[in-house]
Parts: structure tokens; sequence; C-alpha cells
């Protein structure tokens, strides 16, 4: 990671709808912060538009989504469009959970970044997330 970044990148881990299994969500946020990043995890049951509000708030580089209850194709189109009607098209919006292949393609045609399926080791998600935000977000270097 690049030392000499303004603040630490910052990430809002989130759980969205009623999907009450957030061990992976906790796993994830604990590697994130384990790499150096700040992480703001929002606990079970949010809505769309509480987690938008709260990534705004936060001022987050990126807003990972947990999700495996299968409302992927509603969550991730509501979550990416209050971002798009909120200006924040400099945040990334990645996630996952149970996606199937064919509708990460579909999510990321609509904007989602990356969607990592279960057992995707913790260091690939770190890295993508840097990565992107080194690219994408260059005022904080």
């Amino acid at each position: 990671m690049n030392n000499e970044r303004k603040r630490p990148l910052r990430v809002l881990v989130a759980k969205v709808g009623l999907d009450g299994h957030d061990r992976g969500a906790k796993v994830i946020a604990t590697a994130l912060r384990d790499a150096g990043m700040e992480v703001i995890y929002t606990g079970l049951r949010q809505t769309p538009e509480m987690v938008v509000a709260t990534a705004l708030q936060e001022d987050v580089d990126a807003l990972g989504i947990s999700i495996l209850s299968g409302a992927h194709m509603t969550v991730f189109p509501r979550v990416i469009q209050l971002m798009k009607d909120k200006g924040m098209n400099n945040v990334l919006l990645t996630g996952g959970g149970i996606i199937p292949p064919e509708d990460m393609k579909e999510l990321h045609e609509l904007g989602v970044g990356t969607l990592f399926a279960p057992g995707t080791p913790t260091s690939d998600i770190a890295a993508y997330i840097t990565d992107w935000v080194n690219e994408n977000r260059k005022e904080l270097l």
C-alpha cells in the first residue's frame, strides 16, 4: 500500500435486507482493518438508503455489500442508483456472497465493481480495493 496517502482508505461494509448471516462480513471487515484500512461496519438489516447515507456521511472510498439472501439483483441496482443520485461516482461499490456468475456480469455492466464469491482470499479483496482506489481516487495520494 502507498505510504504517501493522506489518510487510510475508508471502507463501509454493509449487510442489506433481511439476511442475518454476518460472519463473512465480519471476517472481511477484520481483514480490511488488518490491511490498514479504516472500516465502518453497519450491522444487520440495513436499507440501501441507510447504507448510502452512511457511506456519504463517512466519506468512504469503497462500499462493500455482503449478501447471501438472493436479493442481489434488487439490492445492488438500488444502491448504485442511490450512489449516482448522490454524486458518489468515485466511490467503489463492491461486495460478495452467493451471486451467480451471470448475475455478477449483469451487475458489473450496471457499474458494480468486482463481486467476490465465498472462499476468496481476503488479501485479494484488500488488494482489489486498494488498487481501485489508487486508480480512481487520486486526490487521496
